[in-house]
């Protein structure tokens, strides 16, 4: 469940765990395949069901999550900075998951370049 009443510290610690998981999967693919498979493209988390307005809202801004012009947050390309879409895909899953964990409502969004 999440927790409304989380600090910007705890959200920081959350993004940053989800990170950690993004970039093991995203390096780990990488070395498995390196960049020349797959195609191009982009990949970011949205975080669903928060008001821009609200405490929770204000303190994602204050660590550094945008909102995106729908309003939901937005964060992009986590854990792998290459070119191939199917590593930042499952990178960007590995960060939605970790997010879950933490009681957010987290969605990987994608598409090609």
């Amino acid at each position: 469940m999440l927790n409304k009443d989380m600090t910007v510290d705890q959200i920081k610690a959350a993004l940053r765990e989800a990170d950690e998981q993004a970039t093991t999967v995203g390096d780990a693919l990488h070395a498995q395949h390196g960049d020349a498979w797959g195609a191009c493209g982009f990949a970011w988390v949205n975080i669903y069901g928060i008001k821009g307005n609200t405490k929770l809202g204000r303190n994602l801004k204050k660590a550094g999550v945008q909102q995106d012009y729908t309003r939901a947050f937005q964060i992009w390309s986590p854990g792998y900075g290459g070119q191939n879409i199917d590593i930042k895909e499952k990178a960007a899953q590995a960060y939605a998951d970790t997010l879950k964990k933490y009681g957010f409502d987290a969605y990987v969004g994608s598409r090609l370049d």
